[in-house]
Order: C-alpha cells, then structure tokens, then sequence
C-alpha cells in the first residue's frame, strides 16, 4: 500500500470551510428589525441566539486563499455530542477535485472519491481516531487540533466586534425577509471585545480567531443577513490572507434539525494510525 496520499482538497481547504460562517433560518414573514432596534443591538442579538442552536445545516461558496473557487454544503450537530458530514469542491483545482468529511464518533474521515483509491489499493477513507491522537477532549469544546470541528456559529459573533456596523436594506435570501447589516473588525477589536464575553465564549471566538492569524488576516469586510426570528440567515467574510484572497458566503438551510451522520464502510477505509504503524516498522 502507498503511503503518501494527496486528496484532491486539502484538510486545510477543510479547515478554512469548517472556520468560516453564521447561523440561522426563519419563520418567513416576520420584519427582521424591530423599529426601535439599533443596528449594534440586531446584530449583538442574532449573536446571543447561536448560543441556542444544537445543530445546523448550511451551504458555503466562496474564494478561499490558495485553492480558489470553492462550493461545499454540510450538516452539523453541536450537542450533545460532535457530528458532521461536509461535501466540498474545488472548483479551480479541476473536475476531481472533491472531498468530503465526517465527523463520527470521536473519529474525523476524509474522503477523496475515486482519485484517493488510485493511491490506497482501492479504499477512499483515511480515518483519523481523534481520541487516540489526544483531540478528542478539544473536540468536545468545539475546539479540535484539525479545527474541522469547529462550530461554523462561533464568526458568526464577530461583526459584534465592528464599531461601524450599519445597515444596508431590506433584502429577500432563499425566499426569506431579511435584514442587511455591514461593518468592518480587525482582529485587535475582537480581541477587545472578548473582555466582555464569559469564560466559555471567550474560548471558542479566540479558537477562531487564531484560525484567522494562521492565515495572516487581519482585517475583516463582513455582512450579515438577520431573518424575522433574529437568527443569521446569511454571512459574508472578505479579506486579504496571505496566500490569497478570502470571500466566503455562507448560507443557512436549517437549525436544530436531526442530523445523521455515519463512518464509511470499513472495507473502504485506512485507519492512519494503523498506516502510521506499519510504515514505521518498515
């Protein structure tokens, strides 16, 4: 068996869809701001309604910094245990290149469809045991040294942070009215405002934030589309990485929906610790 595999997306490719979001859906006909509501206090109050959410469902497309043009829809259960399943493309990178990843059962699986099996005698699954590579204690924190679990609700705070949020206008996202609002954060001011957060929700925006300073962000362009029940209904981030351009959207499809998530067949999968073991006894 081959020991060096490239899936046709990347893990970090992974990682940058799995950082990169909000959260949301709607009841439908509601006005999405209160008259009297400031557009500060709207978006600080779609922010505290994540804090209610057990599990989501979203699409995401976008530009990611060095893969390009990239498409991905997953679903995701927060509590009371991590789940996840994502699909995603790299549109730029040709027409094989797909992936996809699960999160089940204290174990993370990467797929890389048929162009993975060329190179694995025929299997497509790499398993990662997340509990035997010490991860999976973070995973439950929704933090994760492969930050393919984070909560995708986490950036959905950060435009809390912004001291120039306005909003836009009115507008309808998958058929829903929603309001628009915008504004400008760098990471020094999410930094400044986590001194006002508790504990917990200190710790998961600096996870996310750290993401950010791995790929030499600083400065954030985002906008945020907030339904009738005061949830995120759409999300956008732009910014200047280091090895590239980031525009992200990302839509939500659902909230607090059963999500069903299961580990490939075992016959298509390599364990990469037992892979790990074998190359090293020679």
């Amino acid at each position: 068996m081959k020991t060096s595999v490239r899936m046709p997306v990347g893990a970090g490719l992974a990682a940058l869809l799995l950082a990169a979001g909000a959260v949301g859906c709607s009841k439908g006909d509601e006005t999405a701001e209160s008259p009297e509501m400031t557009p500060a206090a709207a978006v600080a109050k779609a922010a505290k309604n994540t804090e209610e959410i057990d599990s989501l469902r979203y699409r995401m497309t976008g530009r990611a910094p060095e893969e390009g043009r990239v498409e991905a829809e997953a679903q995701m259960q927060i509590k009371p245990t991590i789940a996840m399943s994502m699909k995603m493309t790299a549109l730029d990178q040709g027409a094989d290149a797909k992936a996809e990843i699960r999160i089940v059962d204290k174990a993370m699986y990467i797929g890389g469809g048929a162009e993975a099996a060329k190179e694995m005698d025929g299997k497509s699954w790499i398993k990662f045991d997340l509990a035997a590579m010490g991860a999976d204690k973070e995973l439950n924190q929704l933090g994760g040294a492969s930050q393919a679990d984070k909560n995708p609700a986490t950036e959905s705070t950060f435009l809390t942070g912004a001291k120039d949020v306005e909003k836009v206008g009115t507008e309808t996202v998958e058929g829903v009215e929603t309001t628009h609002y915008k504004g400008t954060v760098t990471l020094a001011d999410l930094e400044e405002s986590l001194e006002d957060e508790d504990k917990a929700t200190q710790e998961k925006r600096q996870q996310s934030l750290e993401q950010y300073e791995k790929m030499g962000v600083d400065k954030l362009t985002m906008d945020m589309w907030i339904d009738g029940d005061d949830h995120t209904k759409q999300f956008r981030m732009r910014g200047d990485a280091d090895k590239g351009p980031l525009d992200l959207t990302i839509t939500f499809l659902g909230i607090n929906e059963p999500v069903k998530v299961a580990a490939p067949p075992a016959k298509d999968t390599v364990d990469l610790a037992e892979m790990t073991q074998e190359y090293q006894q020679g």
